[in-house]
């Protein structure tokens, strides 16, 4: 199946025309089921994409793989079209919050305030409705507002989110044993001098759409294209050291404006 879903390549991009036929038949019509059908296979690869997303935190991927195509389900039962919005805007919180909840009904690997975990669960439905309403996920501050909670306390539930299940560092890397021999304590890198603001970072992520362009570069060459400081640098015509205080300063920033009471 996987193999299949990677051969249709990215085809969920262009999804809304299939919605509009099948909104267009009556409730009784036999031809949407096969459209129903061919939508969600369509769809696939992006509930495999972030299935291998949350892979490596102690659950078995043919497991994240079927909870996340149960939110790809979802996502196409209740996504609405004369809404305007795209499909894959609503689908990707749709799926993420289903694994997260996969999660987060398994255990929680450290002790978590009552008041969060409240919080925590109506993070999901929440992210996905304004979703459906902005046509993008919504930023920390929009949630608070839906949920009529402080900024902080939707803050300290995301960074809850990484607080479902912890793995033993003796424990092998990865599902497949024979390609991955070394106990995970094994394969761990070298401390990057920068990593101590990885948590920040994700705590504030939703904020990150109202940086400076330059500074979101940045941080998205850095964090999500991994590329080292030296090859931002190069890559940008400025000095090593530039990026490194460009990262420093703005993380912090981030990281202040998400506590702020």
């Amino acid at each position: 199946m996987a193999a299949e879903s990677r051969s249709r390549g990215d085809s969920y991009d262009n999804i809304e025309p299939l919605f509009e036929k099948i909104a267009a038949l009556d409730s009784t019509d036999p031809r949407r089921g096969p459209l129903r059908e061919e939508l969600i296979g369509r769809c696939l690869p992006l509930a495999e994409h972030i299935a291998r997303k949350f892979s490596g935190r102690g659950e078995n991927f043919d497991d994240l793989l079927q909870v996340a195509r149960l939110g790809l389900v979802q996502a196409a039962d209740r996504f609405d079209i004369t809404h305007g919005s795209s499909f894959l805007s609503f689908a990707v919180p749709t799926i993420m919050g289903e694994v997260r909840r996969h999660f987060r009904d398994n255990t929680w690997a450290v002790r978590v305030p009552r008041r969060t975990k409240e919080i925590q669960l109506s993070l999901g439905p929440t992210i996905e409705a304004l979703s459906q309403q902005l046509g993008r996920i919504p930023r920390a501050r929009e949630i608070a507002e839906e949920l009529r909670v402080d900024l902080v306390e939707v803050t300290q539930a995301l960074i809850a989110g990484n607080a479902y299940q912890s793995s033993s560092l003796d424990a092998v890397a990865g599902d497949d044993i024979e390609n991955a021999p070394l106990p995970l304590l094994d394969s761990l890198g070298v401390e990057e001098s920068h990593y101590r603001y990885v948590e920040d970072y994700l705590a504030v992520q939703p904020l990150i759409e109202e940086l400076p362009e330059r500074e979101k570069q940045v941080l998205i060459m850095r964090f999500f294209e991994s590329k080292t400081q030296s090859q931002i640098a190069e890559q940008l015509g400025v000095s090593q050291m530039h990026i490194s205080r460009i990262l420093s300063r703005t993380l912090a920033k981030l990281r202040d404006q998400a506590l702020r009471d």
